[in-house]
């Protein structure tokens, strides 16, 4: 492969991969407006499952090591399992473009955890981002108008802000699961425990199935399980296993770009005065946090990672 290709080639699936998972939001709305959130995660689920179960002999299922056994229960748990149930309420509670928002966050918030469990370095300047998008995603939520599409936007944005912190243990995890494990095992991994957690959650869904089946809403699940789960996690662990985590990981501050602007063409959601200011707010504290990183960092290519964004 050439230089130019092996150049743009990992950049276009990264910025494909920020694309499908803002596009995720929109998609679990629609998919909210027939369905039950535990039906649609389960469903979602259960796709990807059985789109995996057909390459089970190319997933790596050899590798599996027992005493690994605790790790990937609790990377599972942290994500989908805890982490869609968050979302699934927000996206219940708030827009899509301002859970979208909220998920640009995730990156500052990997680093923080990254500093604790792993001792990584931590600038004075990536702190200070982080206060400063926080203040933003807290100005967000509180001066979030109620709507029918949005009954409760401060509880939503809470809530997906707590699955932000799934998506970072579940993130930690993966970091030191990814030396012994392709990222499609992972992946699948998360389908199969995902079809497991959710599948009793979903019998007690009250509203059953419609009748007749909703096309827009039950595509919408085929898209969650094929496009998301399956098709963003492989885009960026490509793009990811050929460019530097460092610069990887800024093209995950897409998501909520890509997610506002689906949100108005497909939804027609608008935001206020107050909270384009707050997304301001949000987006100077990440390009805080990552200006003048770059001097500071080693120039091998780091190992491959798995960055959880989706919706």
């Amino acid at each position: 492969m050439s230089e130019n290709t092996t150049s743009w080639v990992p950049t276009l699936a990264l910025i494909t991969a920020a694309l499908l998972w803002g596009s995720s939001f929109i998609a679990l709305k629609l998919a909210f407006t027939a369905y039950e959130p535990m039906l649609v995660i389960f469903g979602r689920m259960a796709v990807a499952s059985i789109l995996f179960l057909a390459v089970f002999s190319k997933l790596g299922v050899s590798n599996f090591r027992r005493a690994d056994l605790k790790y990937l229960l609790f990377m599972a748990f942290c994500e989908p399992c805890l982490y869609f149930l968050f979302e699934a309420k927000a996206l219940e509670n708030t827009t899509a473009s301002q859970a979208g928002v909220i998920t640009a966050m995730l990156p500052l918030m990997v680093a923080l955890a990254a500093r604790l469990v792993l001792s990584e370095p931590l600038s004075r300047r990536m702190l200070a981002g982080f206060v400063v998008a926080i203040a933003g995603a807290c100005w967000l939520s509180l001066t979030g108008e109620s709507s029918q599409s949005a009954p409760r936007p401060a509880l939503g944005n809470l809530l997906e802000f707590l699955a932000m912190i799934c998506a970072t243990g579940y993130f930690i995890t993966l970091k030191f699961l990814t030396r012994s494990y392709s990222p499609w095992f992972l992946t699948a991994w998360q389908a199969f425990i995902g079809s497991l957690f959710f599948f009793p959650l979903m019998l007690f869904t009250t509203k059953g199935l419609p009748s007749p089946v909703p096309v827009i809403p039950a595509l919408s699940i085929v898209y969650l399980g094929a496009f998301i789960t399956i098709g963003a996690y492989g885009l960026y662990n490509y793009g990811i296993s050929r460019l530097p985590v460092s610069r990887a990981s800024a093209y995950v501050n897409l998501i909520p770009v890509f997610a506002v602007v689906l949100g108005w063409l497909i939804l027609g959601e608008r935001f206020t005065a107050p909270q384009y200011l707050a997304a301001i707010l949000v987006f100077a504290g990440i390009y805080l946090s990552q200006s003048g990183r770059r001097r500071n960092l080693p120039t091998k290519t780091a190992e491959p990672l798995s960055l959880p964004c989706d919706g």
